[in-house]
């Protein structure tokens, strides 16, 4: 049992099965989402337009499109959007004492790493030529999708609002879904954590919407951070353009490498920890030496028995994961270059060493004792990264995401001089005989009449 849940790959093979990935956003319509999308819109419809409609709707009817698609969805009537203050404190009064200090903790070490991130404005002026710079501002009003439900997660709301105050954003508001038994008073307490302006109870592609575009009681931001289900995802992709998006996540992963030095059973600690987000979650192996990772098959099996998701690690690890036997660490790392992980799990004797080579992968965790988990929660930087092999081109939630450049262009007579010929030069090129004009006038070459 345990050897085909946690099945062994050559490199080969590897690359042919769990290494392969579909196209970022591609999601299989299963029986009971089929249902689901039958039961609320009437009849049978592509994803992409079930999110169009509501989407639409939303923007053209606001607060009502809103009540009608949380209800038909949900199957909750709301009265009001708006989680009211006294709601808010009354969450955080009944929230054990040991949870509100595990929130602000981990508050703390996000806001401490990301005051030490670098993002200053600069000038460069010289006394003879003017000055050129950047002036870095933060965005006015961001918006953060938190899921809730059954499955809330307070550590997403902690990890994005509270990197969006560091960068200096003024707004930042949560929508989340309220299921029949109401919001979970951990998310409202996380909210309270952070700091953030207002929580608004609705969530997926309806909640998109209204951050994107605004409502009577909801207000438009500037961008959207957050995961979310296949609803959320695909409205953010079609919202974009409207609003700024911090990407499209997709099931998250992990790809442990390890020597034969490895704790077998913390590497599959790590691999299960990482299976139990979903059915959907990669959590793979990559070692050159097949004792351990026979000693790992043996161990998830092992701890398997003591866990409540067992059901959904064992759907992850059957059909996302499995260990990859290769040649050596060289290969390994290889691998994970091809692969592009959102985590990448160093059981090494000596992590550092690999570090340099390292070019794709959202996150590295150094050796047993910086185990995912703790990025996850507590560590400090954001647990928002990149999915899909993404980690190729795109980086972590950063206070950088949430801020915006402005060019300043001081420049004095001379240096406008200096440089305008080529400037004329190139736009005669493109014809542009404006562009062209407007330098020929400040170098004289027109008479003031023409």
């Amino acid at each position: 049992m345990t050897t085909d849940l946690f099945k062994l790959y050559n490199t080969s093979e590897a690359r042919q099965t769990i290494l392969q990935r579909g196209p970022m956003g591609e999601v299989q319509v299963t029986p009971s989402l089929a249902k689901g999308l039958e039961r609320v819109f009437g009849e049978q419809l592509p994803l992409e337009d079930a999110v169009r409609r509501i989407v639409t709707d939303v923007r053209e009817r606001g607060d009502a499109a809103i009540f009608d698609w949380v209800e038909k969805i949900d199957g909750v009537r709301l009265e009001n959007l708006r989680v009211s203050p006294d709601e808010i404190e009354a969450a955080y009064a009944q929230t054990p004492a040991d949870l509100l200090n595990a929130l602000h903790f981990a508050a703390d070490r996000i806001r401490t790493f990301h005051e030490k991130q670098p993002n200053p404005s600069w000038l460069d002026w010289r006394p003879s030529g003017g000055a050129l710079g950047q002036m870095v501002r933060p965005l006015e009003r961001v918006g953060v999708y938190a899921p809730g439900g059954t499955a809330p997660y307070p550590s997403t709301l902690i990890h994005c609002a509270v990197t969006a105050r560091v960068a200096g954003v003024e707004q930042v508001v949560v929508v989340t879904p309220q299921g029949r038994a109401g919001l979970a008073p951990v998310l409202l307490a996380a909210a309270k954590v952070a700091g953030v302006e207002a929580v608004y109870r609705v969530g997926g592609a309806q909640g998109i919407a209204a951050l994107a575009y605004g409502s009577e009681s909801i207000p438009q931001v500037d961008k959207i951070v957050g995961p979310g289900n296949i609803f959320v995802t695909l409205a953010k992709r079609q919202v974009y353009g409207q609003v700024d998006i911090d990407g499209l996540p997709g099931p998250t992963e992990t790809l442990v490498i390890a020597d034969g030095e490895a704790n077998p059973r913390l590497v599959a600690a790590d691999l299960l920890a990482q299976a139990e987000h979903d059915s959907l979650a990669s959590a793979i192996l990559v070692t050159p030496s097949r004792s351990l990772a026979e000693a790992v098959q043996v161990e998830i099996g092992r701890q398997l028995e003591q866990l409540s998701r067992a059901e959904i690690i064992a759907e992850s690890l059957q059909n996302q994961g499995g260990g990859v036997i290769c040649t050596d660490l060289a290969e390994a790392v290889e691998l994970n270059n091809l692969y592009g992980p959102e985590h990448l799990c160093l059981h090494v004797s000596n992590p550092w060493s690999l570090v340099g080579q390292i070019k794709n992968a959202g996150g590295i965790f150094l050796g047993e004792h910086a185990y995912e988990v703790l990025g996850d929660y507590t560590a400090g930087p954001t647990h928002v990264m990149p999915t899909m092999g993404t980690a190729r081109f795109a980086s972590p939630l950063n206070v950088r995401d949430f801020t915006k450049v402005i060019s300043l262009f001081g420049l004095d007579a001379a240096e406008a001089r200096a440089i305008g010929p080529a400037a004329r030069r190139l736009a005669e090129a493109e014809g542009f005989d404006g562009h062209a004009g407007a330098v020929r006038r400040r170098l004289g070459d027109l008479e003031s009449g023409d």
